[in-house]
């Protein structure tokens, strides 16, 4: 766990105390999930994660527990958790862990929540919340116009507009599956 003494700086970049803004962004694809530890934009801590969505709340609460303690940070530093999410069968299980180990009510990214991007395609539900997730991410870094890649499950493209608009993209077959095929 963390050093008894919150009040003073933190010496180790390797130990980070609950008072810090922390905000854990949890990725969800099929295959595997990614989690981030950020500490406002700067990425203190991450993991890659096999996707069970049969994995119970309490199962990723102590696995949760595990990973934070490995890297030296409690649970309670956590003040935000926000969660893009392809696989609604397991989504469940992410927002009752996050409610009920780290204490905090999930930012669920999806249709409806304000992301500063817009989606200018017919149908805008149904672009992944990954996807928009990335496209956001990639704009804020490189600014645009950007096309962003994403190797994983399954490959995705996508353009972004100088305005930083989401414009459309392309889905095929991830490397693994494409092998496998």
């Amino acid at each position: 766990m963390l050093v008894a003494s919150f009040a003073s700086p933190v010496s180790s970049p390797h130990l980070w105390a609950p008072h810090r803004r922390m905000l854990l962004a949890i990725d969800c694809g099929n295959s595997e999930f990614k989690l981030g530890l950020f500490e406002a934009e700067r990425l203190v801590a991450d993991w890659r994660l096999t996707t069970r969505p049969d994995q119970t709340a309490d199962e990723l609460g102590a696995l949760l527990r595990q990973l934070f303690e490995l890297r030296g940070v409690d649970l309670a530093a956590v003040d935000g958790v926000v969660i893009a999410s392809v696989v609604p069968s397991f989504n469940r299980a992410l927002i009752e862990a996050s409610q009920t180990y780290l204490k905090q009510e999930p930012l669920m990214v999806g249709p409806g929540i304000k992301t500063g991007v817009r989606v200018r395609i017919e149908n805008p539900k149904e672009v992944g919340a990954d996807r928009i997730a990335n496209s956001l991410a990639a704009f804020r870094r490189y600014g645009g116009p950007v096309v962003v890649i994403d190797i994983g499950t399954a490959l995705t493209y996508d353009a972004v507009s100088a305005e930083g608009d989401y414009l459309g993209g392309a889905i095929a077959p991830g490397l693994t599956v494409a092998m496998d095929a």
